[in-house]
């Protein structure tokens, strides 16, 4: 698996924890029971594998799912994160480095960035070089 993400930018479920998804990664869609899922309260708990992570989902359940550069989810049990590039690029993460994501636009081409935590929608106020990825 190499080097997990952080674990500040997960939310553990341990004893002192801060509030639900305060600052954390958030999931932007999720596939469950045959139905897309575009998230507002879902978000990373923990890391199980390069592209396994349990999931904390809108209905407060949790679930072990698979990371997905698709905008639009075919496969039951897979999410998609988004990263805005700072030239206001929407893309997906293909994979969570510590400091930095690898990531698929749309077209189909791929690159690495490093990324920070925020609730921006866009590029403004966004430090160049860098993606954003929302937080719940």
């Amino acid at each position: 698996m190499g080097r997990p993400i952080r674990k500040d930018r997960m939310l553990s479920n341990f004893p002192g924890a801060t509030a639900a998804g305060t600052n954390r990664i958030a999931v932007s869609n999720y596939r469950t029971g045959g139905s897309n899922t575009a998230s507002t309260a879902a978000y990373i708990v923990s890391q199980r594998g390069s592209k396994q992570f349990k999931i904390h989902l809108d209905d407060s359940t949790e679930q072990v799912m698979t990371l997905v550069t698709d905008a639009t989810l075919s496969v039951n049990g897979t999410f998609n994160v988004r990263v805005i590039l700072d030239d206001s690029t929407v893309a997906h993460v293909e994979k969570f480095y510590n400091n930095t994501v690898h990531y698929t636009k749309a077209d189909g081409t791929h690159g690495h960035v490093p990324y920070s935590l925020g609730t921006e929608q866009d590029d403004q106020g966004q430090v160049s070089g860098h993606g954003n990825i929302d937080v719940v």
